[in-house]
This record gives C-alpha cells, structure tokens and sequence, in this order.
C-alpha cells in the first residue's frame, strides 16, 4: 500500500514492489489533499474516536468492576442483557438510532452525535469483568477494611492490576470507530467535520476516478488513515509484551 500510494505510474506486477527511484513521487499524497483536506479529517477522526475511547473506558470500567466485585440484586440479569447486546448489529440499530439523535435530540452535523451511539461498549464492559474476577477478593476487603470507598479502591487497586484489560479495550475501541464511516455520513454532510474515513469514502466513490492517477491517490489517503492504527498498536504491543514478561516475575 506504501509503495503503491508512491508510484507515478501503478505498476501492479510483483515487480512493483521494487519501483525505480524514477517512478517515486509524493504526487499522489498531493492530488488527495488538493480534493479533502487530509489534516482535518484527521483531526475529526481523532475528535470522534477520542470521545468514544472516553465513554468506554469510563463506562466499561465502572459496569465491569461492579458486575465483577459487587453485590446486589439481579446483577445476572444484567450481565445476561450485557451479552445479548453483542448479538445485535449496529445496522439493525442504525435508523431508530438515526432517528433518536438527530431528529429528536437535534445532534446532526454535530460531533456529539456521532460519538454517542458509540459511547457505551458491551466488549468492554465483559473485559473488564473478565479481569476484575480474576483478581483476589481480599484486596478488595482488606482496602473496604481500611476506610476505602468503592471508587477508591476501583482508581487505586483494581485499575492498576488490570491494565493489560485496559490496553486491550483501548485497541479494539480505537479500531471501530476510527474506520467507521457509514453513521458519521449519515449524521453529518458538513465536510469539515466528517472523519477521514467519510472523505476517503466520497473521494472513492465521486472523485478519484477524474484524477491523473487514481490508484495512487486512494492508496495515499488509506496509507494516512492507517498510520495512526499502526503507531498506536506499535507502541502498545511494547506495553502487552512488559506486562506479559513482569507477570511471570515472582516476589
């Protein structure tokens, strides 16, 4: 895809993944640009999965650490509504969802619109779950018994002993809505604030066809939609790989 998005003239033969110096040029990142302004669908990308990192880390941590640590009643019937929601698709939510925000909410063409059915994510809440169950009770007792309320032992033990969990929802969360393109369009036509992921999808579709070289161009604008994925899981695959050595050190 990098070598593709730097070719002057496409070359799609195994031989053009060596292109010439001659066939070189950041052309292509150019005649994207000219079309939809690359740095701010960036930004709105970034403005978008930003507040849906936010909601879910907050919210799955909250619902995962009480559905795993506390009691109270029908605590199972909630985790059992907590997994039926992943077996329903966003697209059969999509209209009434449509229809909810921006018609009775008045939230399109607004960023709030976009991050908040996104806002709560049921993986994340079964994470975190996951990982607060396998954590010794007595660490929760012995902090209740020193005078610790229930979100000072969440913010001081338990996040702390869960941060593989937390890197894990932060990946995937940021993937989904990073690459989400279909509800941004729908809640929004204002091209400055659409996604990258939206301008890319209007660039295919209506103008990169009438461009010198269309193959390059698309390839330029997937290449900085990817970047930040693959700098983000770069720098957290260092964090899984200490967390793995430093759980297998005792004392």
């Amino acid at each position: 895809m990098v070598v593709g998005s730097l070719q002057a003239t496409p070359d799609s033969s195994p031989a053009g993944a060596f292109p010439a110096p001659g066939n070189l040029t950041l052309d292509n990142y150019v005649a994207v640009n000219e079309r939809i302004n690359l740095l701010q669908g960036l930004v709105n990308s970034g403005i978008f999965t930003g507040g849906v990192l936010l909601g879910t880390v907050v919210f799955g941590l909250l619902a995962g650490y009480a559905l795993a640590v506390l009691s109270f009643r029908g605590r199972g019937t909630i985790f059992a509504l907590v997994l039926l929601v992943q077996v329903i698709p966003f697209q059969l939510l999509m209209i009434p969802l449509y229809v909810m925000i921006a018609r009775n909410y008045g939230l399109s063409d607004n960023y709030l619109g976009m991050i908040l059915p996104f806002f709560i994510s049921s993986v994340a809440v079964l994470i975190f779950r996951q990982y607060f169950l396998q954590l010794p009770k007595d660490l929760f007792n012995a902090a209740r018994i020193d005078g610790a309320s229930e979100l000072r032992i969440l913010w001081s033990v338990a996040i702390p002993l869960v941060r593989p969990a937390l890197l894990t929802v932060v990946l995937l969360t940021f993937i989904g809505p990073w690459n989400e393109f279909l509800w941004p369009f729908l809640i929004t036509k204002e091209a400055s604030m659409q996604p990258l992921a939206v301008s890319l999808a209007n660039y295919i579709s209506s103008i990169a066809a009438s461009t010198a070289n269309p193959f390059g161009s698309l390839l330029a604008g997937a290449v900085v939609l990817a970047v930040p994925v693959v700098v983000l899981l770069i720098i957290f695959q260092r964090q899984f790989v200490s967390n793995d050595i430093g759980s297998g050190v005792k004392g």
